[in-house]
């Protein structure tokens, strides 16, 4: 894959954030998405693993906005430059960095035996909640699952997460 498919799935990822339609992300959109995913595991708004979840959120917003010399709100244009440097120019181990809190959130929200890892079950739902069929979340599963065990680590999803946004992998994580 290309430079230009992850272009295209920086592109997904803002339409697919930006809840409203109006062609901005604030952080009412990030939390959406937290919200969405904490739904459909059936955790209220005080649970600890929606609040871990959208402190994540949160925290890759402050990123985004903090990088792009936003307050509020951030452009499609502004997205789209933190970003591309965020994949293209500072790498994985940024990536790891920016990302790892937003993964480690999804798995704790996931994770309902608190073993550290997600199941094909589990991962199923997640994607769902973004709009993933379950067959297609249940193939990506396989995929990611690079122990072969049944399980996804914080380490596998985070992998698979970037990959996903650097072009390298082609399966549906955004729904």
């Amino acid at each position: 894959m290309t430079t230009a498919v992850a272009q295209d799935r920086l592109t997904q990822r803002f339409e697919k954030w930006d809840t409203n339609g109006d062609g901005a992300l604030e952080l009412a959109d990030f939390r959406e998405e937290a919200h969405l995913i904490a739904e459909a595991f059936a955790k209220g708004e005080a649970s600890p693993e929606t609040r871990a979840l959208m402190a994540a959120f949160t925290g890759l917003f402050d990123y985004l906005t903090s990088q792009a010399g936003a307050r509020d709100s951030l452009t499609r244009e502004q997205f789209r430059v933190v970003t591309e440097r965020l994949i293209f120019e500072e790498g994985e181990a940024a990536f790891n960095r920016v990302m790892g809190p937003v993964v480690d959130g999804v798995i704790g929200m996931c994770d309902d035996n608190h073993d550290g890892h997600i199941d094909g079950d589990e991962f199923a739902i997640w994607l769902g909640a973004l709009g993933v069929e379950q067959e297609e979340a249940r193939t990506a599963f396989a995929r990611i699952d690079s122990s072969g065990d049944g399980l996804l680590s914080t380490a596998e999803l985070l992998a698979a997460v970037r990959d996903f946004h650097f072009g390298r992998l082609d399966l549906p994580l955004l729904g």
